[in-house]
């Protein structure tokens, strides 16, 4: 009996069976061959998520224009049918689990860039910038949207033939279709612009091709923006007729999401977008269709996909970057292990890696866009102890790893919990999915039976000594860097990782050293705790290296505070009642004042925790933080490929 019967009940989308009602979306992964192959990489990841329990996948955009359709360079195709036999590979890959495979028909129009065209101009329905990419696109004739319009059906047909179970057409997110529906981007006169049948016409041409190709019984589902989010976009007023329409059209499932490149944090949210938050917009859509309605939502948790089956909100839950993050997901929901799903914490280090141009990472999931490459773990353990010293990401990674290839894991911790950095990290505002997943881990790791916890427990050569250890991963983290400065050691100074433990009192005026992630973060606590703050960042902007949406959604949240930011300013010094900081462009010094300085400068690693074991153990493993300063990306990366590959040799 699972927790979830809502959600693992079977479904039906048109007359194709469904085992249950977790859907995964579509989300770009760049794993595909550069000529739109399905390659072995991309097998294998989509194939994990089918072992892992879903009912349905939904493929990354899959393009269907090789000239001006063009996503990504490594972006799946159903252009040529010569694409047809890896295809068909991946189709059986996914079908050994039960479960279904849709295609999802793509074409960027004005969202993508001349850059991946090979120097062609972008199209789209009209010569209006998206402002984002701000490429100024060529309107599309009248013929070559006809032309278009058979290259879609093309794609659906090459689908069916390999084995794919239907497809999805996608006319969301800003995408060529979607500019088409919408009047913010379409102000076309001829037969596909001015009313609203006309924007419609596009999309019902190709319907009607795929439906007369592919036949009455080959599944179409339509994907949608409900509500655009910009000013002069479609609403969910629109989207209503655009959906009772399509339904007319004879789809058989709509798919709902929201938001374009310009509103771009409504479709890929930063971690401090509540789950469920848009949820009135399938709702909606459901209330006014009899086709079933997918709908994505922001989902991290199996309670709140039920408890959205169960308000009637959508009938199939896109359940998207927690799929990424965990590709057992399913599995874990349905066989009452929920609490140890390991949890996507919305930090959009995947979305970055594929703007930079490279494949799909996680920073919770080390084995994203890896699945090949870490398809085996080596279960030659045999017993055999090791010693993990650091209970944080990296260490309780580490462990696991260790431990499901069959060593005995002796865990020290010196604090009374595990977590490490976590547990600095979920103390600023709107980051309980940090603590959700930094619990969940702590669960991994106490369902091991291989792993034997020492908490509270500081580990010492001479303990690890008696252990007669194969090896020792040092996984000890970092201090907080202090600036060899006058005044830093005043009762006035604290680093943020003590005002965030709690450990020493903040009052008055408060200045933060360092604009970076933590630095911002720890202003927006102040602040809404009552705090006149002022940041002082050296380099000429803050939030440097941070994700722009992640930093953007941070600084309009800080920003209502109305705090002072300082930037180009070095800190030379403090004392009693402030700092000093020096001008980096004139280099006039000058004053401010404080009652407390807090200093979020990063941190350094702590050599002197690692280096007696360095020295003691032969085979010794540093990791994280204990060897570079880094994110939990890095740590949990660390850990797990560290131990993936120790004593293999």
């Amino acid at each position: 009996m699972t927790d979830f019967p809502q959600l693992f009940q079977p479904g039906r989308i048109g007359k194709l069976t469904l085992k249950n009602h977790v859907v995964m979306p579509a989300m770009g992964v760049s794993l595909a061959r550069t000529n739109g192959e399905a390659s072995d990489d991309i097998i294998r990841y989509y194939e994990e998520r089918a072992r892992g329990g879903v009912g349905l996948i939904i493929t990354e955009v899959t393009r269907i224009d090789d000239k001006y359709g063009v996503a990504t360079y490594k972006q799946l195709a159903v252009t040529d049918p010569k694409q047809i036999p890896q295809l068909q590979r991946l189709a059986d890959a996914v079908h050994k689990y039960d479960t279904k495979i849709f295609v999802q028909l793509h074409h960027p129009g004005r969202e993508t860039t001349s850059q991946l065209l090979n120097g062609e101009q972008i199209v789209a329905p009209s010569a209006i910038a998206d402002k984002t990419v701000k490429e100024v696109p060529r309107a599309l004739s009248t013929e070559e949207v006809q032309a278009l319009v058979k290259a879609f059906i093309k794609g659906a047909v090459i689908a069916k033939t390999a084995g794919i179970d239907g497809v999805e057409i996608h006319a969301a997110h800003g995408y060529l279709l979607n500019q088409f529906l919408s009047p913010y981007s379409n102000q076309r006169t001829d037969r596909y612009g001015g009313s609203f049948h006309n924007r419609l016409r596009f999309l019902q041409e190709i319907i009607a091709g795929i439906k007369y190709m592919c036949g009455a019984d080959f599944p179409i589902s339509v994907r949608i923006s409900a509500d655009e989010f910009v000013a002069g976009g479609l609403k969910i007023a629109d989207s209503v007729k655009i959906a009772r329409t399509l339904e007319s059209y004879g789809i058989d499932a709509i798919n709902v999401s929201s938001g374009i490149y310009e509103s771009a944090p409504t479709i890929v949210e930063p971690g401090s977008y509540a789950q469920g938050w848009k949820k009135e917009l399938a709702k909606t859509i459901k209330a006014n269709v009899k086709i079933p309605v997918i709908a994505v939502n922001n989902i991290k948790t199996p309670e709140i996909a039920e408890q959205l089956l169960t308000d009637d909100v959508c009938d199939y839950i896109g359940v998207a970057r927690a799929t990424l993050a965990d590709p057992d997901w399913a599995r874990k929901a349905a066989t009452g292990h929920s609490n140890q799903i390991t949890t996507c914490i919305g930090c959009l280090l995947c979305f970055g890696a594929l703007q930079a141009g490279k494949h799909i990472i996680c920073a919770v999931n080390p084995r994203l866009g890896r699945e090949r490459e870490f398809a085996t773990l080596n279960h030659n353990g045999a017993q055999r102890t090791v010693a993990v010293i650091g209970g944080g990401p990296g260490g309780m990674t580490a462990a696991k790893t260790l431990a499901e290839r069959g060593f005995k894991v002796t865990l020290f911790e010196q604090h009374k919990v595990l977590g490490g950095t976590l547990n600095t990290a979920d103390k600023t505002p709107l980051k309980d999915k940090i603590t959700l997943l930094n619990q969940q881990l702590i669960n991994q790791v106490e369902a091991n039976q291989n792993i034997e916890l020492h908490l509270n427990e500081k580990a010492t050569v001479e303990k690890v000594r008696a252990l007669q250890p194969a090896g020792v991963f040092i996984a000890s983290g970092a201090k907080p860097i202090v600036p060899q400065l006058p005044g830093m050691a005043g009762k006035n100074v604290i680093t943020a990782e003590d005002y965030l433990y709690g450990k020493a009192p903040v009052s008055g005026k408060v200045t933060v050293i360092g604009g970076s992630m933590t630095g911002l973060e720890t202003a927006e606590k102040l602040a809404g705790e009552g705090h006149e703050v002022t940041i002082v960042e050296m380099q000429a902007k803050v939030g440097a290296g941070v994700n722009p949406t992640i930093l953007l959604d941070l600084m309009q949240r800080l920003n209502k505070y109305e705090p002072t930011i300082m930037t180009g300013k070095r800190l030379v010094g403090a004392g009693e009642h402030g700092v000093k900081v020096l001008d980096m462009i004139d280099h006039g010094m000058s004053d401010i004042v404080a009652d407390t300085v807090i200093l979020a400068l990063g941190v350094t690693p702590d050599t002197s925790i690692s280096a007696p074991f360095i020295a003691a153990f032969d085979q010794t493993k540093i990791i994280g933080d204990a060897e570079a300063s880094g994110r939990v990306a890095e740590a949990m990366r660390d850990g797990y490929t560290k131990a993936y590959v120790f004593a293999n040799d």
